[in-house]
């Protein structure tokens, strides 16, 4: 559920400079990557889990014998989606912190427990900071594009650690990595959720819990419809769910944390490199 009409090259590729913590070595259980013997009865929550990216990705999980736990305000997609791959539904508005923590504890009391959490709500804004400035609408997008997040993290924790380690990934943007003008709160969220998890992972890895962010460009989802018809003017691509949801499947299996990967057409996904700030001299 997210969207970045800019352009992607800039300081992308190689692999993420400074990875924060290298292997989550001893861990004791809980790894939702395909290198921990396979996915089977692991428990995943999907956060905007309904459509689009999250739907997408709980097919893909459930296909590989993942319990999934999906969490929305969209009751009617939410729930047959959940009975179509046998997992659960949970309403969940992501603004408010008690549905986060609820989410959670239907993961644990329906699966009994949980091992990754894919915090994926989001919304665009569509407005600047001049004329067509609205408060209210501000607040909504803050609210579920960050607020969401730390909601979701702070609720996951307790019980990622009860399974002794397990993944958090949160649903960021190409436009959490570069300029977006056209839509600058959405852009200042996602660089939010950007910075959060280049901060959470390392705090994290001791406990064998890998935070990363997902950061797709342009994808096929229901946020890019208002702007579909500029899209194709401007002859731009836009990302098959496939494509993203490879990405996503990439950071399960890999052993980094605190990393950004970029999903953009034509290139192989993979952790952007940041460079490091001057230090002192």
């Amino acid at each position: 559920m997210t969207a970045f009409p800019g352009p992607a090259d800039s300081g992308a590729g190689g692999r993420a400079g400074g990875r924060a913590g290298g292997r989550a070595g001893g861990r004791t259980g809980g790894r939702t990557g395909g290198r921990a013997g396979g996915r089977t009865g692991r428990v995943a929550l999907i956060t905007g889990g309904a459509n689009g990216i999250g739907a997408a990705v709980a097919r893909r999980l459930a296909d590989e014998g993942v319990h999934v736990v999906l969490a929305d305000v969209d009751e009617d997609h939410g729930r047959a989606l959940a009975e179509e791959l046998d997992g659960a539904f949970v309403r969940c508005d992501v603004r408010e912190p008690a549905d986060s923590a609820r989410a959670v504890q239907t993961a644990v009391d329906r699966f009994g427990g949980l091992d990754l959490a894919f915090l994926n709500a989001g919304v665009a804004s569509g407005f600047g900071l001049g004329d067509d400035f609205d408060p209210e609408r501000h607040r909504r997008a803050m609210s579920i594009n960050v607020d969401g997040v730390v909601y979701g993290v702070h609720a996951a924790l307790p019980a990622l650690r009860a399974r002794g380690g397990g993944d958090i990934v949160a649903t960021a943007s190409m436009a959490g990595l570069t300029a977006t003008p056209f839509d600058p709160v959405y852009g200042a969220n996602k660089a939010a959720v950007v910075g959060l998890v280049r901060a959470l992972g390392p705090a994290h890895l001791p406990d064998g819990i890998r935070v990363n962010a997902l950061c797709p460009s342009f994808a096929e989802t229901d946020i890019i419809i208002p702007m579909r018809d500029e899209l194709e003017r401007q002859g731009f691509p836009v990302l098959p769910l496939a494509d993203v949801v490879e990405a996503f499947m990439a950071i399960l299996d890999g052993d980094g944390a605190g990393e950004a990967w970029y999903v953009v057409p034509g290139r192989p996904s993979e952790p952007f490199r940041f460079r490091g700030v001057p230090g002192p001299r």
